[in-house]
């Protein structure tokens, strides 16, 4: 087709209504311009006159052919439309145009939404990267569909009474009025008892929601069974005051033959097996306890929620329904948790921003004892740290922790050399551990570390070379850290940079001598934090020199440590020539 012949038909196509009735209904388009209608083959749109009875005209797009008054094409004819109708453009009329008018945006009614949620950080994305890009982990994005429906129960979503006659603001000195804030908490007695209050900041708060995470068989259960016993045992009321323990993982039989091998025999102490939030607060209410465990929160679930139970939605809600329980019944409820590889609690993170106070609990895989840290805790601080150790009759309470870190020492073993002893502190307790060193010449292997911050250990040792005169350049150096502990302060470099020149220099320290000190790029010794609380440690696991910065020397010698002697060193050779010379 020529282009004149092209912008003839057009323009024919397009003609205004006085062209409409030179047409009957025997002509076609096609009859009319043969090589225009080669053109749209795929229509089979045809010109009537006016007053004829005829099927609607369609409209036609991508999507298939509909009726201009946008109602479906069927099989049938409808009503005629006069040319005056034909000619008007039917447009469905609109008010109030919105957003979704303007972009065409369709309802997707009942449809599934499908997430990809990371099970470590709990970051969401609306499709699978093959990684999480906030933290960066691979092979955590895990996919999760929530479903929306009208019908079904309803999930609270806050533990506030939602009357507002119910909430009235309260003056701050009318709430503490009265309260002696020593005997609000929730005592626990005996030795393990007093450990796990100070990690608690106290004691157990009334209301408050506490979970308490770790690796699998590290100790969770067994400790929550021996706290649920002394809370339990506990008669400051003048009457009884029963605590539930909930396990979703064990049977009522297995937990009372878990008890019976630790010898736990209290009377008011109630065992459940279940995994139904609603049906344990059922259960849990008529007795009103001192105390609710539920063992673990991924065991759990709570009816009405997407999901199944360890998911991350049914994980959160769990948790908000115990937090409404809690706040509402004022019972404190202690949670035990999973953690993943990573070492973190399982679920979204979030989990740990609604509970009241997080616990960790950590040991090493062949090692008895256990550490309960404290990482998040609204009643108090987060600096403290129970040490126990792992027995046939559960958790025991270890009153001097630096004997886990201290190994018998022999002054004359010429194989003690490398050895020096640093004071350290974790929350308001202080620990006595061991640093080794080892120096070897012509070592493939230029230096190791472990349990020391690789790049302090370097300044150390550049140090030593610089301000010192050590010629360590050609030797391997290796360094540890007794009992698998990490050195996160500056007070044990003193204590590093003895164990070197000892190892250097192959001259044993003498017992007794413990390092209290930082070492600045000049090779000076400089003051720690809480030097009298790190001291007093050191007399009384009968330590009879204490190598100190020369500047607290003075204020030392007037605490009263009268058969300890304190010896005050400027700087690193001051060091070497009073601990490394022969008397």
């Amino acid at each position: 087709m020529q282009f004149p012949e092209m912008k003839s038909s057009v323009r024919f196509f397009h003609s205004p209504k006085q062209f409409l009735p030179l047409f009957n209904r025997t002509h076609f388009l096609s009859r009319q311009f043969p090589q225009f209608s080669r053109q749209f083959h795929s229509t089979t749109l045809r010109l009537c006159s006016a007053g004829e009875s005829q099927t609607v005209p369609p409209v036609w797009s991508i999507y298939g052919s509909s009726i201009a008054n946008g109602v479906p094409e069927s099989s049938g004819n409808v009503n005629s439309q006069s040319s005056s109708d034909f000619e008007k453009p039917q447009v469905k009329k609109k008010t109030n145009l919105g957003l979704g008018d303007l972009v065409g945006t369709r309802k997707k009614g009942k449809a599934n939404r499908t997430n990809w949620v990371c099970s470590d950080c709990g970051y969401t994305d609306g499709q699978w990267w093959g990684m999480c890009r906030a933290c960066e982990s691979v092979g955590t994005m895990k996919r999760y569909s929530a479903g929306e429906s009208d019908e079904g129960p309803v999930v609270q979503r806050t533990w506030l009474p939602q009357k507002p006659e119910e909430v009235q603001p309260v003056r701050l000195l009318e709430v503490n009025k009265g309260m002696k804030q020593l005997d609000w908490r929730i005592p626990l007695s005996g030795l393990f008892g007093n450990e796990v209050a100070r990690v608690l900041g106290g004691g157990l708060v009334p209301g408050s929601l506490v979970l308490i995470g770790g690796d699998p068989g590290v100790g969770k259960s067994t400790l929550l069974l021996q706290m649920a016993a002394i809370i339990a045992d506990v008669h400051d009321l003048g009457e009884p005051s029963p605590v539930v323990y909930v396990s979703g993982e064990e049977s009522v039989e297995q937990i009372g033959n878990r008890a019976d091998r630790m010898m736990i025999a209290t009377e008011e102490l109630f065992l459940y097996s279940s995994t139904d939030i609603e049906d344990i607060v059922e259960k849990v209410q008529p007795l009103s306890p001192r105390a609710l465990i539920i063992d673990s929160i991924q065991t759990v679930y709570l009816r009405g929620v997407a999901g199944s139970a360890g998911g991350l939605m049914q994980v959160k809600e769990c948790t908000s329904a115990l937090l409404r329980f809690a706040k509402k019944t004022n019972i404190p409820v202690l949670l035990a948790g999973h953690v993943t590889k990573s070492g973190d609690i399982a679920g979204p993170r979030v989990l740990e921003h609604i509970v009241d106070a997080v616990l960790y609990m950590e040991g090493e895989k062949f090692s008895s004892y256990r550490l309960l840290r404290s990482v998040k805790n609204r009643f108090g601080s987060t600096d403290e740290l129970g040490v126990f150790e792992m027995s046939q009759l559960g958790l025991q309470a270890v009153s001097n922790p630096s004997k886990i870190f201290l190994s018998e020492q022999h002054s004359d073993s010429e194989f003690l050399a490398g050895l020096a002893v640093a004071v350290i502190m974790d929350g308001s307790r202080s620990f006595l551990i061991e640093i080794q060193a080892l120096c070897v010449s012509g070592s493939t292997v230029s230096r190791h570390v472990n349990g020391i911050q690789a790049s302090r250990a370097d300044m150390i040792i550049s140090v030593l070379m610089k301000q010192a005169g050590l010629k360590l350049q050609e030797n391997a150096i290796f360094l540890n850290v007794v009992s698998g502990v990490a050195l996160t302060e500056t007070a044990g470099d003193l204590a590093v940079a003895a164990a070197i020149c000892s190892s250097f220099l192959e001259f044993p320290i003498p017992n007794g001598i413990a390092f209290i000190g930082e070492i600045g790029l000049g090779g000076e010794l400089r003051m720690v934090s809480r030097m009298e609380k790190r001291v007093s440690t050191v007399a009384k696991l009968g330590y009879r020199k204490c190598i100190v910065p020369k500047s607290a020397e003075k204020s030392l010698a007037t605490l009263g440590f009268e058969q300890m002697e304190f010896i005050g060193c400027k700087n690193l050779k001051e060091v070497i020539n009073v601990v490394f010379t022969t008397p």
